[in-house]
């Protein structure tokens, strides 16, 4: 049996291979080079990044980069091509098959999805755009002690920060069937510079938990409290536009008044294992009252 501490070691040394993938997602991600990073011999390397991660390397960087895609292309400012070459494609069509085999369409319907918040919300099936209504309910949430790691910059980018932190509670044993995987965001990001952006990337801590939180990991506790609360069904790239909707369409006819308790997302599947266009995410308005 591995010793809680040498877990904890090899999570510590997996989370920076994770935060150096992250941030370099433009150059050659060689092996060598990562495995130096996480002290680990070459060799062994990745048999050790797969068994602690669930995936291997190049999936890693390929899921990495294809979500980076997906926030371009929301953006609308690149042209495709040029998101295709910085995902690391020789060619638009590669880009195009694998960006359809993981969003389930390709990137140009991607594209042009309707995200008017106005507009009611919209899923997709097959070759079909379904516009349905957004459904909020008003939910008395339970206070939350929360493990994880304080995120800055743009949202999107959040993803690795979560990475790191289900490395380090995972080397500490904190990771069970009854864990949530919890975001708080503390800026609105039309109003803040993305780079100055604030959110955690956390985890809920077990029932009873009195123990410390290993080196790397905070605890922060999310009073009880009302929330409006709806279902976003989509890539990861599209929250914005049912926080929009929420802002701009529900809050103003609903009578109430956020509070001024950080915004809230639970995500309620996993990404690594759900197509794209399945993923379900709760966002969760803090509501005064």
């Amino acid at each position: 049996m591995q010793r809680p501490s040498t877990g904890l070691d090899y999570a510590q040394r997996i989370a920076r291979v994770v935060d150096h993938i992250a941030r370099h997602l433009d150059t050659p991600l060689d092996v060598a080079r990562l495995a130096e990073i996480a002290c680990f011999s070459p060799f062994h390397f990745h048999r050790i990044y797969r068994t602690q991660t669930g995936e291997t390397i190049a999936q890693t960087v390929r899921r990495y980069r294809l979500h980076r895609a997906a926030a371009e292309l929301v953006g609308g400012e690149l042209p495709v091509p040029r998101i295709a070459r910085r995902a690391g494609y020789a060619s638009t069509e590669a880009f195009t098959r694998a960006f359809a085999a993981h969003y389930g369409i390709p990137p140009a319907a991607f594209r042009a999805l309707p995200r008017d918040p106005v507009l009611c919300y919209q899923t997709q099936q097959g070759d079909e755009i379904i516009m349905e209504n957004l459904q909020v309910r008003i939910e008395d949430m339970d206070a939350l002690r929360l493990a994880g790691i304080p995120h800055k910059g743009p949202f999107i980018e959040i993803g690795s920060t979560f990475e790191k932190a289900f490395a380090f509670a995972g080397g500490a044993g904190l990771l069970g069937p009854s864990m949530r995987m919890i975001g708080l965001y503390y800026d609105d990001p039309n109003s803040v510079p993305a780079r100055d952006l604030r959110s955690f990337a956390a985890i809920t801590l077990p029932d009873g938990f009195t123990g410390e939180l290993p080196a790397g990991l905070e605890l922060r506790e999310m009073p009880a409290g009302r929330h409006a609360v709806a279902i976003h069904k989509g890539p990861y790239a599209d929250l914005h536009v049912t926080w929009d909707r929420l802002f701009s369409a529900w809050l103003p006819q609903s009578g109430e008044e956020p509070d001024d308790r950080p915004t809230m997302e639970e995500y309620l599947n996993n990404p690594r294992e759900t197509p794209q266009a399945d993923l379900l995410t709760a966002v969760c308005l803090p509501l005064k009252g």
